[in-house]
């Protein structure tokens, strides 16, 4: 690519939001370049089973349903290149994109960075992510039916969680590292009034513990004294908040306290010409068929602003 040519449009990230925004947008013939990063795919690349997607009956693998969208968005045009967007500037049009130290350029950008789930980082975890060990309730809760399962974190959202994995679960037991909760009083209570739910204070995940199925069950250690417990579970879900990937806007485009893309009208951002979708901006959902739903969206609001204000 030349540092002369201008781009329609330039989609920053890759996963649901951005596979099928660069598939509007390149049946659109608006001939899309994508930055998907180097760990292109997003949070699904992580998740070995998805049975809520609309259109596999059978389920699919997370990275076995990047790497077919991406194919579809492929055979329409878009252009796809495994890199990090290290910073941009929408301070002048067309707005620069630096990549590997390179400028490129575009009218429209189209943000889905996405959001990354926050890890404990104890012993054992990576090699249990997606064998037993998720971010998402809603995700992965049903592969847990009648088994008992941990979840750790004190906010709303581990409450929620929780409760919701009741359904499927045996046996819930929340794990938080304090006795003062973060979660709002209704909430919590409806958690610890749940008659499948223990609630476990002052304690945190030390290490996994795992056989030849996966994930089999945790060491506790309480971090008063550091005396260990071994707990058995076969599913356990980490809630204890997420991370947008936003670092690299550098204060240019509105976000929120935490770092969430601000929407202003549809999916257009603070700065008009740019658009967002996906876990970037979606704090409530987090799902693979709504990240979906906001590619298209955006991609519609960005041919759309590019016919009024471009072509």
């Amino acid at each position: 690519m030349g540092d002369d040519e201008v781009h329609n449009v330039i989609i920053i990230g890759s996963g649901p939001a951005g596979y099928t925004a660069g598939l509007y947008t390149a049946r659109a013939m608006l001939e899309p370049v994508m930055f998907a990063g180097y760990m292109s795919g997003g949070q699904l690349m992580l998740t070995s089973d998805i049975e809520n997607f609309p259109g596999y009956p059978e389920g699919i693998g997370g990275p076995e349903m990047m790497m077919q969208l991406r194919e579809q968005a492929e055979r329409f045009g878009l252009q796809v290149h495994d890199k990090n967007v290290e910073r941009i500037d929408t301070s002048l049009k067309p707005f620069s994109v630096w990549v590997e130290g390179e400028e490129h350029r575009a009218h429209a950008l189209i943000i889905c960075t996405g959001a990354e789930a926050i890890w404990l980082g104890a012993e054992g975890e990576d090699e249990q992510k997606g064998r037993g060990i998720s971010t998402c309730a809603t995700c992965d809760g049903a592969f847990f039916r009648d088994e008992e399962i941990i979840v750790i974190g004190g906010g709303d959202s581990a409450m929620e969680e929780a409760t919701f994995l009741t359904r499927f679960a045996s046996k819930v037991t929340l794990i938080h590292r304090r006795d003062v909760f973060r979660a709002s009083k209704v909430m919590y209570e409806r958690a610890a009034n749940h008659p499948k739910i223990e609630i476990k204070t002052f304690r945190q995940v030390k290490k996994w513990l795992a056989d030849e199925k996966g994930l089999s069950g945790a060491v506790l250690e309480d971090p008063r004294d550091g005396s260990t417990e071994e707990i058995a579970c076969t599913g356990a879900f980490i809630a204890i908040g997420h991370t947008p990937i936003t670092g690299f806007l550098e204060g240019q485009i509105e976000t929120d306290e935490s770092g969430y893309i601000i929407p202003k009208e549809y999916t257009m951002t603070s700065v008009s010409g740019v658009f967002a979708a996906g876990d970037v901006v979606d704090t409530r959902y987090r799902q693979a068929i709504t990240a979906a739903g906001m590619g298209c969206q955006a991609a519609i609001d960005c041919e759309r602003w590019l016919e009024e204000n471009i072509h």
